[in-house]
């Protein structure tokens, strides 16, 4: 259906339920005159529906933000598997509807869409954390790590620089529910073997650079981190891809997928790279991290 076809339906009675699917923060901003809202995005969508439109032969045009963008389609797919026997796809979308010269309705801009404010955010250390992942040839451990510190500053609406402290002593394990066997793993990671806590309680990250990457779609990395990693008093140069988006409510949010490989940083234990016949004692070398950070502004 093209911007045409719809005036034409939109003049018709009885009048089709015009139904935009995107999220309410959008639907607030930029609608066509007379929709309904239902967002595709969200589980609940085939229910909410449904309440607004208890009758299945109603006719029903969905639309979304434009030709570009799949959720009208995503939406008339869900809507004729529910049982609606009329449901029309206008795949323009309110942005194709406004292009035609047709009016919208809403305040014309998402509230806090604009980017993060430039200035410094301080790490919010209770909601981030470091989950590690610790493998062999037979088996694997994971855990968490707390960060004691962090702080990101943004200019220009972009990311420009970052800094994390983690605590290594409060190094956890999760898959081992035998509290004798989790504990003796957990001494086995704070000993000299790997992380040596007492002596190098703190590791540190500091960004040297922040690089964007160009035409990043949501949920992808979209900043290049070059900095320098130490850990148990050694230092290296380290480069990961993170994603970093504005959470609202002057907050950052950001996550990153890395390797380490920690005989790098002295933790050589179980390593083929140092000694020989370990058979069912390897360990490997790379640690795999996930961490999770959340920052506000301005605080500390």
């Amino acid at each position: 259906m093209n911007v045409h076809e719809l005036r034409r339906a939109l003049e018709e009675a009885p009048r089709p339920v015009l139904l935009h699917v995107l999220p309410e923060e959008v639907f607030a901003a930029w609608r066509i005159p007379g929709s309904l809202n239902a967002c595709v995005y969200e589980m609940v969508f085939a229910q909410r529906a449904g309440e607004l439109i208890p009758d299945k032969s109603t006719r029903v045009i969905v639309y979304g933000s434009g030709a570009d963008s799949r959720e009208a389609a995503v939406a008339a797919e869900v809507l004729h598997g529910q049982g609606y026997r009329h449901v029309e796809e206008f795949r323009e979308g309110f942005e194709g509807w406004s292009a035609a010269g047709l009016p919208l309705e809403g305040s014309g801009a998402i509230a806090g869409g604009n980017g993060p404010a430039d200035g410094n955010y301080t790490l919010n250390v209770a909601e981030s954390v470091i989950r590690w992942t610790g493998r062999n040839l037979f088996n694997h451990h994971s855990g968490t790590i707390r960060f004691a510190s962090g702080n990101l500053a943004v200019s220009g609406g972009k990311l420009v620089s970052a800094s994390f402290t983690a605590d290594m002593r409060t190094i956890a394990c999760e898959d081992l529910t035998d509290g004798a066997m989790n504990r003796l793993l957990l001494q086995h990671l704070s000993h000299s073997d790997f992380f040596e806590t007492e002596k190098h309680p703190l590791a540190e990250f500091t960004a040297l650079k922040a690089t964007p990457i160009p035409e990043a779609s949501a949920g992808r990395p979209n900043f290049l981190l070059a900095g320098t990693l130490a850990v148990r008093g050694a230092s290296r140069p380290v480069e990961f891809p993170v994603v970093v988006a504005d959470a609202g409510g002057g907050r950052l949010t950001g996550q990153a997928l890395l390797d380490i490989d920690r005989t790098e940083f002295g933790s050589i234990y179980g390593s083929g790279k140092f000694f020989r016949f370990l058979g069912k004692h390897v360990v490997n070398d790379v640690v795999h991290l996930h961490i999770k950070i959340h920052a506000d502004f301005g605080n500390g």
